[in-house]
């Protein structure tokens, strides 16, 4: 990893699943330039391990996931005279970060419990699926301190929930309950915090049942095409799902289920 001393970031692969966690406790896993950098490789090896099917990511101990940007930190480049950012991460260390890496292939399940603030929502935002603990508490409250929230949440937000919600939480930086982003579809299931890694494991247990190849080449589909005109949708090409329809993955299921047995998949 990049730098010296103590990560930033655990990395740790469990059988097929890849658990990333924001090791920061101390300052609520806030997120410094240092982090960025260290989740950059570990994306890019998420990516390139073909072993790799599925990726966690989390906060470490018990009170946030992340609260984001480390707003000391940037007062102090700010003294320094180094840019402010503004939308993306372009040009910042880590680049691209999971906020703007559109070309991830893989699932990204966000297990949350506790804050979830700022830069710690924006990654959650980023995620494919997300489970949430009952104390999961989610806000972008950029506006509050000057700021906008850069790394997506502008963009994300006013996607995946109704444009007047979505506004009213971007512009006054309310907090949201897990409850309110159940309700919003805003993560996929909320359950109390001793349940919430067994939660987990279920959907990655599940995700893990799919075809490889199927769930990159939907992964794409779904997000290349979300704001395709439907009918552009059908017609465009996706370069996972080539790979899909020529694999031995393709023929396994329906020979699998013909003959009454689990699928092996080989990714290939």
């Amino acid at each position: 990893m990049s730098g010296t001393g103590e990560p930033r970031v655990r990395y740790e692969k469990d059988g097929q699943v890849a658990r990333v966690t924001l090791d920061r406790p101390e300052v609520l896993n806030a997120m410094d330039v240092r982090t960025h950098e260290e989740l950059a490789e570990i994306w890019d090896d998420v990516e390139a391990d073909d072993d790799v099917r599925v990726a966690v990511l989390t906060g470490a101990g018990d009170r946030a996931f992340s609260v984001g940007q480390d707003l000391r930190e940037r007062a102090r480049l700010d003294r320094e005279g180094v840019p402010r950012s503004t939308f993306g991460s372009r040009g910042q260390p880590g680049w691209p970060r999971l906020t703007d890496r559109f070309d991830l292939s893989k699932p990204v399940v966000a297990r949350v419990h506790g804050y979830a603030l700022g830069g710690g929502f924006e990654l959650a935002l980023a995620c494919d699926l997300v489970i949430a603990s009952e104390q999961a508490v989610f806000a972008l409250p950029e506006a509050r301190l000057g700021l906008v929230p850069g790394a997506g949440g502008a963009f994300r937000l006013a996607r995946q929930a109704p444009l007047k919600v979505a506004m009213g939480y971007l512009l006054t930086g309310r907090r949201m309950t897990a409850g309110t982003a159940l309700g919003l579809g805003l993560v996929n299931e909320v359950v109390p915090h001793d349940r919430l890694d067994a939660c987990v494991a279920e959907w990655t247990a599940d995700l893990l049942r799919s075809a490889p190849l199927a769930v990159r080449a939907i992964k794409e589909a779904v997000l290349r095409s979300v704001d395709m005109p439907l009918e552009e949708a059908f017609t465009a090409s996706f370069a996972w799902e080539q790979r899909r329809r020529g694999s031995l993955d393709a023929v396994e299921g329906p020979r699998a289920f013909a003959e009454g047995r689990d699928p092996v998949w080989r990714g290939r």
